[in-house]
């Protein structure tokens, strides 16, 4: 069947749309920020596959691409028009990367998911709404896979000619925001990472913290404030059955366009300045620190050794190394790697391959994972995962669920951390961690809860 698109009124802010989509189910926003070319809107998948800790699968990408089906023809100047949206849970290296019950060095590992989601929640979606900034344009756009998808264009077009309201403030955190390390716990922690960098068992670890409160009501009303708070080019609310998901996250995973896969690491981070001479100092010396461009290149080198399992030999290279982004709240160390996929490896080999960040875990990938899961009290859930999409045209992009709030039930959860390698300061590492929480902790405050 014909790809269908209808083009709609431009907008420079994708809420006004996502408020017209936002009561039908498993609503997805893959949201710019203002910050990058395209905003993604969809809901109502034909089909959803979620995985829980509990349950016993398969591969779960083998089973992505079971779904997916044979590939479509991509459409120009179309990221997405249909195919697998959602999230990949941190947690799910658990089924592909780690053994399960025990540490490699024989201590327990504490496994305790006390944020109760699935390891991964995909919808695979016949539609989207894409919205241009570059060449200004929105556009409703479907590859029609499915037969049921005829009569649900129509029903989307009148929708999305309405007059939405967006949501009132019914957002509400109660009572203390509470970490699941103290300063003291967080400094003993610290102290075995450095004791396993010694012993040679890892270069860097990436040790985080975790905020948590509770909280009822609309958190579309909240990712609004979040996303005005700390705008970011990889943000994202999804509001799922299980969970609601409001990412702000600065951080690209992995990208795939027709066969060339790029990813952008993230490691090195500065405050913003009181003003514009110290803010340009802060940027300058988070650019010119042998410290920061150390951690960068291990990970960097992870990245390029992760896409070397996918990709052509010797297309793997480094475009850009030590930029500096800047956002409301954080200067950011960011390089880019780039490959060209080898034949008969696909968008979702390389998800896998290269599944979690190498940023969000420290190097060696494998140790590094076995220290956080005996060093930090719960597990991560969503946090360091990804979001994104991998279409029926064999294009993907994806984030690094990093600023990222979840909440789900009665509860709300951040979290923030930092990577430690063998000269890294414990009270710098600790102020690094509240300073990337400062957007999300804020909003917190803002709904009423306590620091």
């Amino acid at each position: 069947m014909s790809f269908y698109s209808v083009e709609l009124p431009y907008r420079t802010d994708a809420a006004h749309y996502y408020a017209m989509l936002a009561d039908l189910p498993w609503a997805a926003w893959l949201d710019s920020g203002g910050m990058a070319r395209f905003d993604i809107l969809t809901a109502a998948p034909q089909r959803t596959l979620v995985l829980n800790d509990n349950a016993s699968h398969g591969d779960p990408f083998a089973m992505l691409r079971s779904e997916l089906g044979e590939r479509v023809a991509p459409v120009e100047n179309i990221p997405f028009a249909g195919g697998a949206l959602g999230y990949w849970a941190y947690d799910l290296t658990r089924r592909i990367c780690l053994p399960s019950g025990a540490s490699q060095d024989g201590e327990p590992d504490p496994g305790t998911a006390t944020v109760r989601v699935p390891d991964m929640a995909i919808g695979f979606y016949d539609w989207a709404l894409v919205l241009d900034h570059q060449l200004k344009t929105t556009r409703l756009v479907s590859h029609r896979r499915y037969a049921e998808t005829n009569a649900l264009l129509p029903q989307l077009l009148q929708r999305l000619q309405g007059n939405p309201s967006l949501p009132e403030g019914t957002f509400r955190v109660q009572g203390k925001i509470t970490s699941n390390f103290t300063a003291e716990s967080y400094a003993a922690a610290f102290a075995r990472v450095q004791g396993y960098l010694r012993s040679g068992d890892c270069y860097q670890v990436n040790l985080a913290q975790r905020f948590s409160a509770s909280a009822t009501g609309d958190a579309l009303a909240a990712y609004l404030a979040l996303r005005k708070m700390s705008p970011a080019p990889y943000s994202a609310f999804l509001n799922l059955p299980q969970v609601r998901i409001l990412c702000a996250s600065p951080e690209r995973f992995l990208r795939v366009r027709n066969g060339s896969v790029e990813t952008r690491p993230i490691k090195g981070t500065r405050p913003r300045g009181g003003d514009a001479q110290q803010d340009h100092w802060l940027a300058e010396e988070l650019r010119n620190h042998p410290k920061d461009r150390a951690e960068n290149l291990m990970i960097v080198d992870l990245l390029r050794n992760d896409l070397g399992k996918c990709c052509v030999p010797g297309s793997v290279r480094v475009p850009e190394l030590f930029g500096v982004e800047s956002f409301s709240n954080v200067h950011h160390l960011v390089s880019t790697v780039q490959g060209k996929l080898a034949e008969g490896r696909d968008a979702l080999h390389a998800l896998r391959d290269c599944f979690p960040g190498g940023s969000v875990t420290g190097a060696p990938k494998i140790r590094a994972m076995q220290i956080i899961a005996q060093l930090e009290p719960d597990r991560r859930g969503i946090y360091c995962g990804a979001i994104g999409y991998a279409g029926f045209d064999g294009n993907m992009d994806s984030n690094i669920v990093i600023r990222t709030i979840v909440h789900s039930g009665n509860q709300v959860h951040c979290w923030a951390g930092g990577g430690i390698v063998a000269d890294s300061n414990v009270a710098a590492e600790y102020r690094e961690t509240l300073d990337k929480a400062s957007a999300m902790l804020g909003l917190l405050q803002h709904y009423g809860g306590e620091l």
